[in-house]
């Protein structure tokens, strides 16, 4: 469940970011409240997943799914540069977060 609970949360990150860059620096109300939601509920899932998940290796992949996650929404959607050496370093992003968890 911790896991679960894990990647939910990194996916909550990368809905932060996204409604943080959305908020236009806090002059936008829904942005801005989806951030603050977004970010404390992020945030409550990683403290949860972290009494069973050392520290270390629940971070990292919190934080490896919300910035893959981020970058793919920014390329996909935000029209953000797409080339193939991004692309290869999120797929090594996404190699280091897979081995933390099956090494876990």
């Amino acid at each position: 469940m911790s896991w679960i609970i894990l990647v939910i949360s990194g996916l909550l990150e990368t809905t932060w970011a996204i409604a943080l860059e959305r908020s236009q620096g806090f002059s936008r109300p829904w942005p801005t409240a989806v951030f603050g939601v977004a970010l404390v509920l992020s945030m409550a899932g990683l403290g949860w997943a972290l009494k069973d998940i050392p520290v270390g290796t629940g971070y990292v992949v919190w934080v490896g799914i919300g910035a893959v996650g981020t970058a793919v929404i920014g390329m996909v959607w935000l029209g953000e540069s797409v080339n193939w050496q991004r692309i290869v370093c999120l797929l090594l992003v996404v190699a280091g977060v897979v081995g933390l968890k099956v090494y876990h």
